[in-house]
């Protein structure tokens, strides 16, 4: 085997012609294509003999390999890449395929996490892969913030991001709490955060509070500490940077191949289910502009060598990537239908996340 893979221009016509629709239908059908299958295939009506001999070619080349003596060849991860970076033929959207995206979002008053939650599960059902969707990875300004007494001597905080991101949490109500109290917490809280990050807010929260005490009183005071803290602890709250969104874990269940390969499966499944280095899928996707593809080992994030990620960042208001959105599956899916399907989704997104931002319809 040449340990240097060829460039396109390097193959003659005749090669990268018997290339492309041995990769066009092993993608298609999953399944090794034989010298015959490409000789009723191609145009120039070569016979069984001639495809054959280039298929040898292109496998000394390290393009190819045949899973069995005597069955036909299947690209390897490098015919697949070459492939993708010069043969790969986009296809575009239909009506009904852009319809069923634009349906699967919601509407623009749901939360951010459960429009990036069906826009991950219409992804997932059009590409019939996994879907993998991280939602914003920084912290969205405060729009709002209000109590809410509870019984049982409990608080609810209500946090409303600009976002469009809701969290509730429960805190214990100082003794003697009453519904004036907490008003003036609230009016207070929602004067200091209003455009700030939580983080931002913080680091100036603490010497207005001491200033104020005496006009907020002693209970409200308590009441305004107790809810920003315990936005720090709360490790199991509803939202949280960078989280992971997966849809469509069944639909790995359809490549044969990947199915039957219990070993791969269960590590793949681990994969999906880790919570560390989200931040990757990201990094992954900002590397450069639009979808990008990695095919087998190329994937850093995911260990499994027979899957490939189809990937691309979405953006605010600023340009600046706040997330990403895309689709795992076997190595054979079809490149061509999903890339544009993953790019329409993404910038749906983020059409969605500038109109959230700036107030816009």
């Amino acid at each position: 085997m040449d340990d240097r893979q060829p460039s396109l221009d390097e193959l003659n016509e005749r090669s990268r012609d018997i290339f492309r629709t041995l990769v066009e239908t092993y993608l298609a059908t999953g399944e090794p294509v034989g010298s015959r299958t490409l000789s009723k295939r191609l145009s120039n009506q070569l016979s069984a003999a001639s495809v054959r001999n280039v298929m040898q070619d292109l496998e000394e080349y390290g393009l190819l390999d045949a899973p069995h003596v005597s069955a036909g060849r299947r690209p390897t991860h490098a015919g697949l890449r070459l492939f993708v970076d010069g043969m790969l033929e986009v296809g575009g959207l239909s009506t009904e395929e852009r319809r069923t995206i634009e349906d699967g979002f919601g509407t623009q008053s749901d939360a951010v996490q459960n429009i990036l939650d069906q826009a991950g599960a219409t992804l997932s059902g059009l590409a019939r892969a996994a879907s993998l969707v991280v939602a914003p990875k920084e912290d969205a300004p405060v729009k709002h913030i209000d109590f809410v007494a509870l019984s049982d001597g409990q608080a609810l905080v209500v946090l409303v991001k600009e976002d469009g991101v809701i969290e509730n949490r429960l805190i214990e109500a100082p003794v003697g709490l009453t519904p004036s109290m907490m008003r003036s917490a609230a009016n207070f809280l929602n004067a200091q955060l209003r455009g700030r990050t939580l983080a931002e807010a913080r680091r100036v929260i603490g010497m207005q509070i001491e200033e104020r005490r005496r006009e907020l009183g002693e209970i409200a005071s308590r009441l305004v500490d107790a809810g920003i803290a315990n936005w720090d602890q709360d490790p199991n709250a509803a939202v949280t940077p960078d989280r992971l969104f997966v849809r469509g874990r069944a639909h790995l269940l359809d490549d044969v191949e990947l199915a039957t390969d219990v070993e791969r499966m269960r590590r793949l499944f681990e994969d999906l289910e880790r919570k560390e280095d989200l931040t990757q899928l990201i990094d992954l996707a900002d590397d450069g502009e639009g979808v990008r593809i990695f095919i087998g080992a190329e994937n850093k994030l995911f260990s499994m060598a027979g899957s490939s990620l189809v990937i691309s960042p979405y953006m605010n208001a600023d340009s600046e990537v706040i997330g990403a959105i895309g689709v795992i599956g076997p190595t054979r899916m079809n490149y061509g239908r999903i890339v544009p399907i993953v790019d329409y989704t993404a910038r749906l997104i983020g059409r969605l996340m500038a109109e959230r931002n700036t107030g816009g319809g």
